[in-house]
């Protein structure tokens, strides 16, 4: 996926979790935040950040600058992660769309319907194959990294426990289900769960495995205006 025009900025603060202060060209503006997550370990103050501008067409915008991505200083060089919390789902529907994310138990896809309403969940696709099979899979986007592992979630998520219950279910009845962490960096060893922040989602999520659940994880190439869906990353439960 592509960013219309981007420009680079110093973070500032964050006032609430929708919008940040930047520095731009030596003026303080207000961007609108692109992901509700915590994202402490990477929006520091002074910390170089790309923004989407909108100035020339703001629509019905209320901010005219978007956050979509940060440097994130760490031995042995910087660390561009992308931000968007939207972005996954897009770069996903892309690498499906054009054959470059091969989901287990299915072939060539035939079918990827965004959005499916399953039991008390909305999961992020539903897809089929040209044999017929179908699956079922979530997005989830990674922006946290210690050390080289990337891990899920950045804070407690009952939301996220409620899919993984959702495609357990669909798994033990006989479907394919999936669940597809994006981390949206480069440079990962592997994906964790974050059980230190949420045990009972890392619990749930090795309860899904156990049920059948096929747990995928990718990184992303990552530049300041683009974002695509690259290699996977191995996970580890």
């Amino acid at each position: 996926m592509q960013y219309g025009k981007i420009v680079a900025g110093r973070f500032l603060n964050r006032p609430n979790r929708f919008v940040a202060q930047v520095e731009l060209d030596g003026q303080v503006c207000t961007a609108h935040v692109k992901n509700t997550g915590r994202c402490q370990e990477l929006l520091l103050p002074g910390a170089r950040v790309y923004l989407q501008d909108f100035t020339d067409d703001m629509g019905t915008r209320k901010l005219p600058y978007a956050l979509v991505a940060v440097e994130k200083e760490r031995p042995g060089g910087t660390l561009l992660v992308n931000l968007d919390s939207q972005a996954p789902n897009r770069v996903v529907g892309e690498a499906l769309r054009e054959g470059r994310l091969p989901l287990p138990g299915l072939g060539e896809l035939a079918e990827i319907r965004p959005e499916l309403s399953c039991g008390e969940s909305r999961l992020d696709f539903f897809v089929r194959d040209r044999e017929g099979r179908e699956g079922y899979l979530e997005v989830k986007g990674v922006t946290l990294e210690t050390d080289g592992v990337a891990s899920f979630p950045d804070a407690p998520t009952l939301r996220g426990i409620k899919h993984l219950q959702t495609l357990s279910a669909l798994a033990r009845e006989g479907k394919n289900a999936y669940v597809l962490f994006v981390v949206q960096m480069k440079q990962m060893c592997c994906f964790m769960p974050n059980a230190q922040r949420h045990e009972d989602f890392a619990r749930a999520l090795r309860q899904a495995q156990k049920a059948g659940v096929a747990v995928l994880a990718y990184d992303c190439a990552v530049t300041p205006d683009s974002l695509r869906l690259d290699q996977p990353v191995e996970v580890r439960l």
